[in-house]
């Protein structure tokens, strides 16, 4: 990728065959301002089907991942001043940005600092991998201020599971770093920023030797066996592993393990 567009609400930084995207606007807590939605999707999708990004890390500059949906924002929708279509409209942006995030076919890490709330705390949902510090808030704070955590619900419960994501949602509890990890949304734990970035590099590295096409095929097989019956998911899963079977990654990544050497696409350490 070689764009050079500068953006406001966001800062994209390229490290090689990475990808780390910042949220930045820490003097208003990084929000799911319209600025940022919409920065954000773009950046997603210039690099969607772009095979030398190999994995993409979400982080917010100032200490701070995502303060969750813009609150100005919200106040103007409820006081009377939006048609029932502009509040349709901007729940439904939110959405079609969850499920970009969601359907992102590299490596995504969200890397979490300071707090990351309702719409925040959604948008980390829907990473491949959660890194968080030990003192890093969390809650789904949208029943507390009359709202529900409409959009976001769906990949909570991916991650969570049901019955935990229920209990955060309906008493939009707050709790750390280190009950995310027991609840299984953070993956690891961190005591602070420099342990943050070790543990990113240790993904990292894991991730550049996997083969790009593979991680892409595996991410696109998950998120198809959701909504299968059985049999559906035998017939699916077995398309995609021969898609996977005739790839060039495959030879390769075969042939490279009887070779005793490393494939192509691994990355030297």
């Amino acid at each position: 990728m070689t764009s050079t567009k500068q953006y406001s609400a966001i800062e994209l930084e390229h490290d090689e065959q990475w990808l780390t995207i910042w949220f930045n606007q820490p003097q208003i807590r990084n929000p799911l301002t319209d600025a940022m939605r919409l920065e954000l999707t773009e950046a997603l999708e210039k690099v969607r089907d772009d095979r030398r990004i190999r994995g993409i890390t979400l982080r917010g500059r100032g200490g701070i991942f995502c303060a969750g949906g813009d609150l100005k924002s919200f106040r103007a929708l409820a006081s009377g001043e939006a048609s029932r279509d502009s509040i349709l409209s901007m729940s439904t942006e939110i959405g079609d940005l969850l499920a970009t995030v969601n359907t992102m076919p590299q490596a995504l890490i969200a890397v979490v600092e300071g707090a990351a709330m309702a719409g925040g705390f959604g948008l980390a949902c829907c990473a491949d991998v959660v890194i968080c510090q030990r003192s890093a808030k969390f809650a789904m704070t949208e029943t507390a201020i009359g709202l529900s955590p409409a959009q976001i619900a769906p990949y909570a419960v991916q991650k969570l599971g049901y019955a935990t994501a229920r209990r955060l949602m309906v008493t939009a509890a707050r709790f750390t770093g280190v009950e995310a990890h027991e609840y299984g949304f953070a993956d690891f734990v961190a005591e602070d920023a420099e342990r943050l970035q070790a543990e990113e590099l240790s993904i990292r590295q894991s991730v550049l030797q996997c083969a790009p096409g593979a991680i892409a095929d595996t991410k696109r097989l998950l998120h198809g066996l959701q909504s299968l019956d059985r049999q559906s998911v035998v017939e699916f899963a077995a398309v995609n592993f021969a898609d996977r079977v005739e790839s060039g990654e495959a030879l390769e990544g075969i042939s490279a393990f009887f070779d005793k050497r490393k494939p192509s696409w691994a990355a030297q350490q």
